[in-house]
């Protein structure tokens, strides 16, 4: 028999969510290796980005299955009310998995989806907005300047040609296209290959400057939209992100960038800290690139990994 009555019943009213939901996901096996500064990088990642968004948000992280070491830090920063909500998977479920959780469940109109290894300027959350809310038919927004595949973007092309002001070459600084490329692993030779052999599209609507691209890393959607493209079934942890990319082409939404860079890719080791150690980091990276140490070193990585970790 009950005893008494629910205090909740006398209440008047429950806190409501913002209008905006910025959805982290985050994975850290372990603290070794090629996971070494991850927990580093994912502070950096939550510092900057509640630095100076510019928009209020609520803040969700979903952890798929991280160590110990990671879970404590992200309960305490729960506790602490820096994360609003807090989704501890105990296994992988993959980016996909994760995907379909978070983006079916995060109660905001709009959604700032991240990786945990991105790091933040000031007002990177606004200027997304901002063109997701003044651009037609916006799938998604990533909150820097780079280059995308052109066949991700056939859709984007087809509407600015008809409906703004189009520009096309090499508008992107190659500075910019280096400080992002550069942390996906590619060689200082083949990034100047790339840079050659590939091309930007710059786009003026409404007295608002875009790039045409974005990219499953991190962007900024509606969640009305980002539902049509649910559920995702990836037999792969990585490697097939690309769905969401190819999809909103396909469905014919724009996939936008703005003008100016808002955010960076730190891959899994923290920002450098002076020009000296940028370079020693670019010297020691460029021995390790060697095919003659890369490939034997990669193939007993990933014998390692897939045999403590699949």
């Amino acid at each position: 028999m009950r005893k008494g009555q629910n205090p909740a019943k006398s209440a008047k009213s429950v806190a409501k969510p913002e209008r905006i939901t910025v959805a982290l996901l985050n994975y850290t096996p372990f603290l070794s290796g090629f996971y070494a500064e991850t927990l580093d990088v994912l502070k950096v990642s939550l510092e900057s980005m509640r630095a100076d968004a510019g928009l209020p948000f609520d803040l969700m992280v979903f952890d798929n299955g991280s160590c110990a070491e990671v879970r404590d830090f992200l309960i305490a920063e729960k506790e602490a009310g820096r994360i609003q909500y807090l989704i501890l998977s105990e296994k992988n479920m993959g980016k996909g998995g994760a995907w379909n959780v978070m983006l079916a469940g995060a109660p905001g109109e709009i959604i700032a989806y991240t990786d945990a290894d991105v790091l933040f300027y000031p007002n990177w959350l606004a200027r997304s907005v901002e063109i997701l809310e003044t651009f037609p038919n916006v799938g998604m927004v990533t909150a820097r300047p780079f280059r995308t595949p052109e066949n991700f973007l056939s859709a984007s092309i087809a509407w600015a040609k008809q409906n703004a002001e189009l520009k096309q070459g090499d508008i992107l600084p190659y500075e910019w296209f280096y400080e992002f490329s550069t942390t996906l692993g590619f060689s200082d030779e083949e990034l100047k290959k790339i840079y050659a052999e590939t091309t930007d599209y710059f786009v003026e609507y409404k007295n608002l400057s875009a790039y045409l691209g974005a990219s499953h890393w991190q962007f900024t959607a509606y969640k009305s939209v980002l539902q049509q493209f649910l559920p995702f079934d990836m037999d792969k942890p990585m490697g097939q992100v690309r769905q969401l990319d190819e999809r909103m082409d396909a469905a014919g939404y724009l996939r936008l960038m703005p003008a100016e860079r808002y955010a960076q890719n730190m891959s899994n080791t923290l920002p450098s800290t002076s020009s000296a150690d940028a370079a020693a980091r670019e010297k020691s990276k460029s021995v390790w690139q060697l095919p003659i140490l890369k490939k034997p070193l990669m193939a007993l990585y990933n014998a390692i990994f897939n045999l403590y970790y699949k």
